[in-house]
């Protein structure tokens, strides 16, 4: 039988580097211990981790200062700190209908508290592609924030933060950036995209472990954004408030540095091939795998954008007259390859591409470990499938 065949890497990136693997298991074995509570070596050896992970995540985004990195634990831990510690009662948020959850859950909690409004920019149905300007156009006196997702974990769109990022910085008005799907897989630079706050997950495409994320806040942004928790930083430990100071205003408590030790090592594993050559990789899958469907069932459908620049390696896909969960379910048993089948914590990305009623699509989607005979693979499994008489 043939590999099982791992295709959602929009979920968490697999396999991870060996030196991932390695960095960890050095870490438990030798250290031990947390970083900024104690004067030992291996305190100060894992506070030195901390901050080679910290300079590398600044590096990758080109961001001022590695102190205006503040780690997290995931992404939506991210996006939770940029959203609730930014906005006041009475302000507008502008964001769009192809938003994760991460986004959606805390603006609806915020605005069923009527603390704030929210507006949301509907998207292309056939790309999920959002205008620029209709997100400029939707701005109001009060808007506080624009909430933007820099590619759809649905249809893979890549939107065009670089055409909003400057005129919302020259209006004023803070510009968060969910980079969930983009962070290791294309070119980020904050300062030439005027992102004020970028939101970033350790686990996907930056190739670390679970229970890692990170939130660049642009210098000076930090002075408007409130903590969501306070506590222990192994620094002015005699003040019984919060340090003011970056990184440790928004980093109270154990780091896992467990974690940021692998996500390290993944880091360093990045600058070596390099996100342009990471990209160059992903493009040559999309590409491949929008070659081999185009030419299949006329029952089989892929969603979003048909040019791979507009896109990443995210493909959402369905068979008519097929359940995505039916199809996910038969992806795995006959084929052995692995997706994802649902609505993938995206409700109004699958509201503006017509699949909310068929339960969601079935996704597919493709990292650095992937080849071109994965992708044929999986057309392959996609064009029996879609083949099949359901009607016999």
């Amino acid at each position: 039988m043939p590999p099982r065949l791992y295709a959602d890497n929009a979920a968490t990136s697999f396999p991870k580097p060996p030196a991932v693997i390695n960095a960890m298991q050095a870490y438990a074995e030798e250290l031990g211990a947390s970083a900024g509570r104690g004067a030992y070596r291996e305190a100060v050896e894992t506070g030195e981790i901390l901050a080679d992970c910290r300079q590398r995540l600044a590096r990758l985004i080109h961001a001022e200062n590695a102190d205006n990195i503040i780690f997290t634990f995931n992404c939506s831990g991210a996006l939770n700190q940029a959203i609730k510690g930014l906005l006041c009662p009475g302000d507008h948020v502008v964001a769009t209908m192809m938003e994760h959850n991460s986004v959606l859950r805390p603006l609806h909690a915020l605005a069923a508290n009527g603390a704030i409004e929210a507006t949301y920019v509907p998207a292309d149905p056939a790309t999920g592609l959002v205008d620029a300007d209709a997100v400029f156009q939707a701005v109001r006196p009060n808007t506080r924030l624009i909430a933007v997702i820099h590619a759809s974990n649905v249809t893979g769109s890549l939107q065009p933060v670089e055409a909003i990022g400057p005129v919302a910085r020259r209006r004023k008005i803070p510009f968060l950036v969910d980079a969930a799907q983009t962070a290791g897989h294309v070119p980020i630079d904050v300062r030439t995209m005027a992102v004020d706050l970028l939101a970033m997950p350790g686990h996907k495409g930056w190739m670390g472990p679970l229970g890692t994320g990170a939130l660049y806040i642009r210098p000076g942004m930090e002075k408007r954004l409130r903590p969501l928790t306070e506590g222990g930083t192994g620094s002015v430990s005699e003040a019984p408030v919060q340090p003011d100071f970056m990184p440790d205003r928004f980093e109270p408590g154990s780091h896992n540095a467990i974690g940021l030790a692998g996500l390290a090592a993944a880091l360093q594993w990045i600058e070596t091939r390099t996100i342009e050559s990471l990209r160059s990789h992903e493009l040559a899958l999309s590409t491949r795998f929008l070659e081999r469907t185009a030419a299949g069932s006329d029952t089989l459908t892929i969603y979003g954008p048909q040019n791979p620049q507009d896109r990443v390696a995210v493909f959402s896909v369905c068979i008519e007259g097929m359940e995505p969960a039916e199809l996910a379910t038969l992806m795995e048993s006959e084929f052995r390859i692995l997706t994802r089948a649902g609505i993938h914590c995206a409700p109004f990305a699958h509201e503006t591409i017509g699949t909310t009623r068929q339960g969601g699509t079935t996704r597919l989607s493709f990292g650095a470990y992937n080849t071109l005979a994965d992708i044929d693979r999986c057309a392959e499994a996609l064009e029996m499938l879609a083949a099949v008489d359901l009607h016999a």
